[in-house]
């Protein structure tokens, strides 16, 4: 009964909300079959150095963070849908820029920082704006349905685009690669011109507005909000470990444990399944469990897997072992992520969306590459499954930054006050309704 009802309100979802989720398909899709076309039309058309092969990503992250700081009363104030068009048509011609810049024979390195920086600010402008118009499209009840389709389609696409990708690359060319991807936004442009649902007005500026108290104003109302305030904390740890991890488990596989690069591919693609049935089952866990025992249970859970990727030796043995620990992470991620991505919809007022989340990707793009460095620092100092291991212990304490003091679960508990739910009983405490689901 209880997965009837979930798929009935996922069928509900508006129309114009199915024509969003195509335009962002579309997008996704040719990001992911794109995915190192970039870096690898830098070593073999231009013949840079390794070191500025990693330099073009992390000028990429840290200058789209910089540009985009001013930018978020720019996004907030505004009608969303123009900003969002605006966002994919700059990605377009930026990236179509590179292939037409081959074909003339007048690519640079330079160009490729500037189109990798204008790719990066692009999907940060369009998230911002995004998350802003889902929740004035969305009902507020199927918030948790929307949000599972869009990270169904992110696993999706991770897991079969990057492989698919790969096919392109080689029997194609990077440039062609590059090329789709920028057809690919120009589609999700038209996808967003499609919508049919008027838009409503955009939040009215205070006259007495600051441009530096603009800046700082979705910071400020993420520490104001004492739950979005340790779900901040804890997604820039536990992003950071991730990303620590990243290039560490690409040297641990074929280096130390000398796996073939089509074993890598596998361990790279395959585990995203996981991603998909966690965020397919999402919608059930929330309505069986609740909300804050889901995000509290799966934001413990999603941290616990990383120290077994310690325990791969070589050979398929090893290979079946990090395929198993990464589907387990990602499982737990994927339902994670739509609970949190709902959550911090819900709690953060309309006049603040898009400034809030404008400041919640910056911090994370700024941050993540100072974990890049340290875990670099640390598998040279130490050890590759040294630096791993640290990874590990800095998922696992990631979970005491959950805001278990402050999670506010009557709501999804059933409850009307004073700890007791409906039938006047008192009501288990969330705590012990997470030790159960991980028993």
């Amino acid at each position: 009964m209880i997965a009837r009802t979930a798929i009935a309100s996922e069928t509900k979802l508006p129309s114009d909300f199915h024509r969003l989720w195509g335009a962002f398909t579309v997008s996704q899709l040719g990001s992911s079959l794109s995915t190192g076309a970039l870096p690898l039309i830098a070593i073999i058309v231009l013949g840079v150095s390794d070191f500025r092969v990693s330099l073009l990503a992390a000028l990429a992250g840290v200058v789209s963070a910089a540009i985009a700081l001013p930018l978020g009363p720019f996004v907030e104030f505004r009608r969303k849908r123009p900003v969002m068009i605006g966002a994919d048509l700059l990605a377009f011609a930026t990236l179509a820029s590179v292939p037409a810049a081959m074909a003339f024979g007048v690519l640079s390195y330079g160009q490729l920082c500037v189109v990798a920086t204008a790719e990066v600010l692009c999907a940060m402008v369009f998230s911002a704006a995004g998350g802003a118009h889902l929740k004035a499209l969305v009902p507020t009840p199927m918030l948790t349905a929307a949000n599972s389709r869009f990270e169904t389609t992110t696993w999706t696409v991770s897991g079969l685009g990057a492989p698919i990708g790969g096919v392109l690359i080689g029997a194609f060319g990077a440039g062609i690669t590059v090329l789709l991807d920028a057809f690919s936004f120009l589609l999700s442009a038209w996808g967003i011109r499609s919508l049919r649902r008027p838009e409503p007005p955009p939040p009215v500026a205070r006259a007495e507005r600051h441009w530096l108290g603009d800046i700082r104003a979705g910071w400020a109302y993420i520490f104001r909000h004492p739950t979005l305030h340790a779900l901040f904390w804890n997604a820039m740890v536990f992003g950071g470990a991730i990303r620590l991890s990243s290039p560490l488990l690409a040297i641990l596989m074929l280096r130390d444990l000398h796996l073939a690069p089509w074993q890598y591919g596998v361990a790279l693609g395959l585990p995203c399944f996981g991603g998909i049935l966690g965020s397919l089952l999402t919608s059930r866990l929330v309505t069986r469990l609740g909300e804050g025992t889901v995000l509290l249970g799966f934001g413990v859970l999603r941290t616990c897997w990383m120290g077994i990727l310690l325990l791969a030796g070589p050979g398929v043995v090893g290979l079946v072992v990090i395929v198993t620990a990464e589907t387990a992470l990602l499982f737990s991620a994927g339902v994670f992520n739509p609970v949190f991505t709902t959550f911090r919809t819900r709690a953060t007022d309309d006049a603040y969306m898009s400034r809030v989340g404008l400041a919640w990707s910056i911090s994370g793009r700024s941050c993540q590459p100072a974990f890049i460095a340290l875990g670099g620092v640390l598998a040279a100092v130490t050890s590759v499954r040294v630096a791993i291991a640290c990874a590990a212990l800095a998922l696992l304490s990631s979970t005491l930054l959950l805001p278990w003091r402050t999670w506010p679960d009557r709501a999804s508990a059933g409850q009307t006050g004073h700890g007791r739910d409906r039938t006047g009983l008192r009501s288990r405490p969330l705590w012990w309704r997470v030790l159960r689901l991980h028993l």
